[in-house]
């Protein structure tokens, strides 16, 4: 359950000339797979990667897998699928409409498709996200998240802001209630990758704060 790559791989088509197209490809290593506030590893490492096309007239697709650990043997990882269409609406405000389908191998009776929406201005951006049936047949009921991030540039590390909320009768039925999460964070840019801390809370009940640590690069080198 990811962070979208878009807007980086959509970035691309600008020093590509006269291509039509082009792949991108990303790998992070993490101290903890984060996802909404929720750890889906234990509180343990993630290897992830992901690989990315997208067209010059907005149109993208994708795939994107991690390590899982939610306490039982299965399932052992994830697996993401997603299409949708980025743009801008103009005055430098973006845009982003897509489909992202959880893939959990061992486990199919967990899968589901998600709807999500993104704004982004600046330094800023939001999304919202909706699941008509979270976590499939294992729970097999609505979700909702909303978020807010902001990234500020602070010489040579970013600051990094985040706020989000899921409810749902699905959040309900799998987490008790409705929860908010948090983060504040550090990113470090070095060459070819991007070194991260961030401190992360949430008010759902079970689950403490943590800091996670991670490491992060982007295909093709510049």
């Amino acid at each position: 359950m990811r962070n979208l790559t878009i807007l980086a791989a959509l970035g691309m088509l600008s020093t590509t000339g006269a291509a039509q197209a082009e792949f991108s490809a990303n790998a992070k290593l993490v101290s903890d797979y984060d996802f909404r506030g929720i750890s889906q590893t234990d509180e343990d490492l993630a290897v992830q990667v992901g690989i990315d096309w997208a067209h010059e007239n907005g149109w993208y697709v994708g795939t994107w897998a991690s390590n899982v650990d939610f306490g039982t043997d299965d399932p052992s990882h994830e697996l993401n699928l997603y299409s949708g269409f980025a743009g801008e609406l103009g005055a430098g405000v973006g845009w982003d409409l897509g489909v992202l389908y959880y893939i959990y191998p061992g486990d199919s009776d967990g899968n589901f498709p998600e709807l999500y929406g993104k704004l982004s201005y600046g330094w800023f951006s939001g999304m919202a996200a909706y699941a008509k049936s979270y976590l499939g047949d294992h729970i097999d009921e609505n979700a909702w998240y909303v978020a807010g991030d902001a990234t500020f540039p602070l010489g040579v590390v970013s600051l990094d802001l985040h706020a989000g909320y899921s409810d749902g009768d699905g959040i309900e039925a799998a987490f008790g209630d409705a929860y908010a999460d948090y983060s504040i964070g550090l990113t470090y840019g070095a060459k070819n990758f991007d070194v991260g801390i961030k401190w992360v809370t949430t008010d759902a009940e079970g689950y403490g704060d943590r800091v996670v640590l991670s490491v992060a690069t982007l295909f093709p080198w510049e």
